[in-house]
């Protein structure tokens, strides 16, 4: 099998990117395929590229998880200035096509959302679009996010945002929009491409069916519009 990039990236920060990207991982290697988690790029912490170690067992370490982290709470860009440093676009792409050549499967998730600025004049949308890669948007499942999310789409070339799979994180306590924006962005977008998660706390065991069940339809869509 070719190595494959998915990338992660999202309406906002703090949307479930990580949490989908462990989930992703996680069920790529139950199936005994090799799969890499990125987060190449932190700030604020690097509590997510942890996560990301944890859910490949240690396969990577997490430099090369998370080359580039910052101690300010800021966009990648602004974090990084303030320690005098600089993220160029052609340093991550390096970095991430040196791993892809030691996986079938490369996740590569972003830092906030798809147009926040992550180094000296890139973003999200640039390395979807340099690394032909298979784009996910995660996005919380609450009033306003219809706007937010079709914003991304637009954002994204044609050709790769047709292709584009969406997953809708549910809240605790579904409410009316919860209940319903699901089925009108299936309208919109076409059913197959739209994935609603149930509230996700500590990955509940006794939604580990569910959850497997909705990361499997969302690789299997991603690959129905790569051969679309």
């Amino acid at each position: 099998m070719e190595s494959r990039i998915l990338f992660i990236t999202g309406t906002d920060t703090g949307v479930g990117k990580t949490v989908l990207t462990s989930l992703l991982a996680r069920h790529l290697r139950e199936r005994r395929l090799a799969v890499a988690a990125l987060k190449p790029i932190c700030s604020g912490g690097r509590a997510d590229a942890r996560v990301l170690h944890s859910s490949i067992g240690g396969e990577l370490a997490l430099d090369e998880i998370n080359p580039w982290h910052f101690r300010a709470s800021l966009t990648p860009l602004l974090a990084a200035r303030r320690e005098r440093r600089r993220i160029k676009l052609e340093d991550v792409l390096a970095h991430v096509q040196g791993i892809q050549r030691r996986f079938e499967f490369v996740l590569v998730e972003g830092a906030g959302g798809l147009l926040s600025p992550l180094g000296e004049d890139f973003n999200a949308r640039d390395l979807i679009i340099a690394f032909h890669a298979a784009p996910i948007i995660v996005c919380p499942n609450r009033l306003g996010v219809l706007n937010h999310l079709l914003l991304t789409i637009e954002a994204l070339p044609r050709a790769i945002s047709r292709r584009a799979a969406v997953v809708l994180m549910s809240p605790r306590r579904p409410d009316l929009p919860s209940r319903t924006n699901t089925r009108l962005l299936a309208g919109i977008l076409g059913r197959n491409r739209v994935h609603e998660f149930p509230w996700l706390s500590a990955t509940a065991g006794s939604r580990r069916a569910v959850t497997s069940t909705r990361v499997r339809q969302v690789l299997e869509a991603l690959h129905a519009g790569r051969n679309g």
